[in-house]
């Protein structure tokens, strides 16, 4: 039956055969497939994660804090590779019963902790440490306003926009254009705020800076999707200045290729257990 003229049945069942080949990486159950015990290192943090956007959120926040002393913030990033399933193992769905990375294992306390979706372990990581959200309950409030901002309006491009542009198994023109408006729309939202800001939240680079360049920084030529072009995203110039100085950044140079499986061999770091692992890279 074509796109065109598909009818929804009156009870949907699952077909396995959908959806183009990351396909398997969705299901309609919850709950683990296998066992299989996560491995732990040797620092305080176990982050079971891999290097999409959501999972160089705390990459970069861990290796952002380091930059600044904080030693507590040591941290073993293990590889979950989504694409064969390691994330319903019986060990990863105890850390996240959700089955997504990333999941933080915080080992440093009694009982240990567990902290899920990549926001709440920013938040966390954030008031842990005490660095990158700000005291001030207004200034707080604002960068706590752009990081929900992030969780909610991400699904839009990556899951909608990115899933039909790139990754679908047909174009479906509708589909396509209606994120990829919805994804203009959000990156004017950024432009028009960062005319009158250095950074998302204000003047202080945050939690929500950290968020939120993974998904739309990452958006640059030859980055994510490889849209720049079709976006335009050039011509939001406050957004491209902001996103190139955030890419600039030492830590983020870093932690955007931990557990990095793809691209170039200098930046792929599949896994992380010492700071001197980036040493090795060709």
């Amino acid at each position: 039956m074509s796109e065109q003229n598909y009818q929804p049945p009156k009870v949907w069942t699952w077909n396995q055969q959908d959806g183009g080949n990351w396909s398997k990486i969705n299901r309609p159950i919850a709950g683990p497939t296998h066992d299989v015990t996560l491995p732990i290192g040797k620092h305080p943090l176990q982050l079971y994660s891999l290097g999409t956007p959501n999972g160089q959120k705390v990459t970069i926040l861990l290796e952002e804090l380091l930059a600044l002393g904080e030693s507590g913030a040591e941290y073993d990033a293990h590889l979950i590779r989504i694409n064969e399933g390691d994330q319903f193992s019986s060990g990863f769905v105890d850390v996240n019963p959700n089955s997504k990375i990333p999941a933080l294992l915080d080992r440093s306390v009694t009982p240990a902790v567990r902290v899920f979706e990549s926001g709440a372990i920013l938040l966390y990581l954030a008031d842990k440490f005490g660095h990158f959200l700000p005291k001030d309950l207004a200034a707080r409030t604002e960068a706590l306003n752009w990081l929900f901002w992030l969780q909610g309006s991400a699904p839009y491009l990556g899951g909608g926009f990115g899933h039909f542009y790139a990754y679908a198994p047909v174009k479906i023109e509708y589909a396509i254009n209606r994120f990829a408006m919805e994804a203009k729309r959000q990156l004017d939202v950024l432009d028009r705020q960062l005319a009158q800001h250095r950074f998302i939240a204000g003047e202080e680079y945050t939690i929500a800076d950290i968020a939120i360049w993974p998904w739309y920084g990452n958006l640059k030529k030859g980055g994510l999707y490889d849209a720049a072009e079709f976006l335009d995203v050039e011509s939001y110039k406050n957004f491209t200045r902001w996103a190139q100085e955030i890419s600039e950044r030492p830590a983020v140079k870093r932690g955007r290729i931990v557990n990095r499986t793809w691209g170039e061999p200098g930046e792929q770091l599949p896994e992380r257990h010492d700071a001197s692992d980036f040493d090795k890279l060709a």
